[in-house]
């Protein structure tokens, strides 16, 4: 028998009653290589899926080239629905693909090796789900390296172990993770949509306030009439930071956040990936309030985006980095929003340094002017709306992760048998379908 299972797994001993363990050969068609052709644009050809078509899981067939395919070539290289395509070669190596409703007559390219499940054995589904777990990545990884160009071959992947349980059994599975996988989409969808709304709610709340107030024209643009454009200088502080020796590791060992460039990802910040000892603080780097807004001004962050966060907790910060520090009149979950409100006439300022590298000058920070309203009532509403919404992109970004770890684990333990599904409470799945004019539950 062949022990598909690292030596680290702490599985059953043997497997499930009815399971099986094999070499993938036993229970797929003889796979094939692609095609190899130019792709085109002449829509009177094949639709031919390239390795460049798979982004993040999903490929676009309206974006998808076309191939001048021979119709007999045709009959060996065309697509069906269920079959399984992997990346033979490149930085993508053995990430596999299912094909759910391809076009008429879709073929696909020679760095594709397709795999083609017999359903009496093996559900296509739950191939593809195999070719997710670490017992696959590690036969890819262990054989990859002695490929020219690190790449796979059929050879390779027909000798993957494999575990096989019941067909009836497969099917359940499907169902668990096909549900897990469909709820992390949601939410992550749910998260972008939440980012949309804070963006437009800013632009928004930005332009035309809270009070339905007649509006005004200024040099930053349209706002409230009871509104003023200010300066940076004028309602903050500015500090400045910096970098403890590295070659003092004390420095470097402590619970105080250090903010560089890469941290500064989100609106509201409260950690950070580095820590300094009060020591590392005291000699190299500087400690900011917490409420404090922290900006990027050197860095290729600012290539993209302004990277531009309030601080929920005292943080130490590098030299790449400046503290705005409010001077009381407004607090600094309002300074962020405004800043970040204006952020394309900040973000026209910015230089590139000797280096390359981006730069945004002191002088351009001090004297850019957001917009601020007079009243104190509304600045809080202001920042209540859009801190709410924050919290629902987050909710809905943290779900997401829960779900996708989930996802993870079961997918090493029901593809092993080290749970069954019979374990699980499935009752949040939608009904069952059927397979072979059977209903599985």
């Amino acid at each position: 028998m062949i022990d598909v299972r690292p030596e680290s797994d702490a599985g059953p001993s043997t497997l499930p009653q009815g399971w099986e363990e094999g070499m993938l050969e036993e229970y797929i068609e003889r796979p094939e290589y692609g095609f190899t052709d130019s792709a085109s644009d002449d829509p009177s050809g094949s639709k031919f899926l390239r390795i460049t078509d798979i982004q993040d899981g999903r490929v676009d067939w309206n974006t998808v080239p076309y191939c001048k395919c021979p119709s007999e070539v045709v009959a060996s290289k065309r697509l069906l629905p269920g079959d399984v395509v992997v990346a033979r070669i490149g930085a993508t190596t053995g990430k596999s693909f299912f094909i759910d409703s391809p076009p008429h007559e879709a073929v696909f390219a020679s760095y594709l090796i397709r795999l083609r499940a017999r359903p009496t054995k093996l559900l296509p589904r739950f191939l593809y789900f195999y070719m997710q777990t670490t017992a696959y990545w590690a036969h890819v990884d262990r054989h990859k390296g002695d490929r020219l160009k690190g790449g796979v071959n059929i050879p390779v992947l027909e000798s993957l172990p494999v575990v096989v349980p019941p067909v009836e059994e497969q099917a359940r599975i499907i169902r668990v993770l096909d549900c897990l996988h469909a709820a992390a989409r949601s939410e992550a969808v749910q998260a972008m949509v939440s980012a949309e709304l804070k963006s437009a709610a800013l632009s928004t709340i930005f332009t035309f306030g809270l009070r339905g107030e007649p509006l005004k024209q200024t040099d930053i643009g349209t706002m409230p009439d009871s509104w003023q454009p200010k300066a940076i200088i004028d309602i903050c502080d500015i500090w400045s930071g910096g970098t403890p020796r590295k070659s003092v590791p004390d420095y470097w060992k402590g619970e105080v956040p250090w903010v560089s460039g890469k941290d500064l990802k989100a609106p509201a910040l409260h950690d950070a990936i580095d820590h300094l000892s009060n020591e590392g603080v005291d000699v190299g780097s500087r400690l900011a309030p917490k409420d404090a807004v922290l900006l990027l001004v050197r860095g290729m962050g600012l290539a993209k985006d302004l990277p531009v966060a309030v601080i929920k907790r005292p943080m130490a910060f590098n030299q790449d980095v400046k503290a705005l520090v409010s001077r009381g009149e407004y607090s600094g979950r309002f300074l962020r929003s405004a800043i970040y409100a204006g952020k394309e006439r900040l973000l026209s300022q910015i230089v590139p340094s000797a280096h390359g590298t981006m730069t945004l000058n002191l002088n351009d920070v001090e004297t850019f002017r957001v917009a601020c309203p007079s009243s104190a009532d509304e600045v809080a509403e202001i920042v209540a709306i859009l801190e709410s919404l924050d919290r629902k992109a987050d909710i809905h970004r943290k779900k997401q992760a829960a779900l996708e770890e989930l996802f993870a684990a079961l997918l090493h333990k029901l593809t092993l048998g080290e749970a069954r599904t019979t374990d699980l409470d499935l009752s949040f799945l939608p009904p069952a379908k059927a397979y072979r004019g059977e209903v599985l539950s």
